[in-house]
């Protein structure tokens, strides 16, 4: 029995298989006026299309707590009506094909206001329809603006915020809200020691530093309700401690560990681990499974369940990460656009029982046959 294909049970939910669709942005949203934000007939097509191609959980990618919370102005939202309802209709095709849909909710903090990236990917100044960029420091992403050094008052209100999507999210028939704490974003900045130079309560001691992550994660799972999960994705190492050539102060593979602990406690139920992107140039060892042994570490020293992503590209490799408990679920980005029937496949190759769509079945059954 393939371990890749038995299911994981997350508080009162059962997630049919452990390869997941990992939140990736598409950059498809209108920009402004009423629909800015809202899903599209793309994102209902990309993220049902997963579903249907076997994935056990499919998530939504990136999506804005408030307009200044988003990468770009191409980006999803989800703090209006009219977003919850297109939602809606999304999060019931993914249920329909057997999957569990999820979403990552975020503010992308001192990285955000920047064009798509397959156009410039630059900076957006406020003149040309961009705005001014937040974060715990007035430390600028490299080769962008100055961000808005965030008050105290304003931190209150994105806490709020956090909790405002994530009910949002509830009503539109989501099964799992992850908060992305990972990259650089807002709340990842706010972990880190090189983006985070404050002296209050939100800055300084790594327990000042955990302060506004901790306060978002109650706040969501304050009204996310108790027999569902809560994921929470970090970046794992900001990837400078380990270059002995790089003087900076980043987080750590300690820090997270240490960031697990007190998640756990705190209700958050897998840790999604992944690494980097908080200086642009930090040296990253990429390389099939590179960021697997993050998970692994963490995993091992909390108990806290954990997701494993970054080039897991085949499904042996896939399987061995699961079955020898380095993780308890992997998720899949790139691979699932360049196939979006990966798990199917995967399933044939590992001796599983495939989950095609019904309307499938009968083609698959007389494979080879005319």
């Amino acid at each position: 029995m393939s371990t890749l294909f038995t299911s994981l049970a997350l508080r009162s939910l059962e997630i049919p298989n452990r390869i997941w669709t990992s939140p990736m942005c598409m950059y498809s949203a209108a920009s402004d006026g009423p629909e800015t934000g809202v899903p599209t007939d793309f994102h209902l097509t990309h993220l049902a299309g997963r579903a249907a191609g076997g994935a056990g959980l499919v998530m939504a990618e990136a999506t804005g707590i408030r307009p200044d919370g988003r990468i770009t102005p191409w980006d999803l939202g989800l703090w209006n009506d009219r977003q919850q309802q297109a939602f809606a209709r999304i999060t019931a095709a993914i249920r329909s094909h057997g999957s569990v849909p999820a979403i990552q909710l975020g503010h992308a903090g001192r990285k955000a206001s920047v064009d798509k990236p397959w156009l410039t990917g630059g900076y957006i100044p406020e003149a040309e329809g961009g705005w001014q960029t937040v974060a715990p420091s007035p430390a600028p992403f490299t080769g962008r603006s100055v961000p808005h050094e965030l008050t105290v008052d304003e931190i209150q209100q994105l806490v709020r915020d956090f909790a405002e999507s994530a009910k949002r999210a509830l009503a539109a028939g989501f099964q799992v809200v992850e908060l992305h704490g990972a990259h650089g974003f807002l709340i990842n900045s706010f972990l880190s020691p090189a983006s985070n130079h404050r002296t209050d309560s939100y800055g300084g001691s790594f327990e000042n530093r955990l302060r506004f992550p901790l306060q978002v994660v109650d706040a969501v799972r304050q009204v996310w309700p108790e027999d569902l999960p809560v994921f929470f994705r970090t970046s794992a190492t900001d990837w400078l401690t380990e270059n002995p050539q790089d003087e900076r102060e980043g987080w750590t593979g300690d820090d997270t560990v240490r960031l697990a602990k007190e998640l756990q406690s705190h209700g958050v139920d897998l840790l999604d681990v992944s690494t980097g992107g908080m200086v642009p140039d930090a040296t990253i060892p990429v390389g099939p499974g590179y960021q697997v042994p993050f998970a692994a570490r963490t995993r091992a020293a909390t108990g806290l369940p954990t997701g494993a992503v970054g080039l897991i590209l085949e499904p042996g490799q896939a399987e061995d990460i699961v079955a020898t408990g380095q993780a308890d679920a992997v998720l899949l980005g790139r691979e699932l656009l360049r196939n979006p029937y990966w798990p199917q496949h995967a399933a044939l190759e590992l001796g599983a029982e495939p989950r095609w769509p019904e309307q499938y079945g009968y083609a698959v059954r007389r494979r080879g046959k005319r």
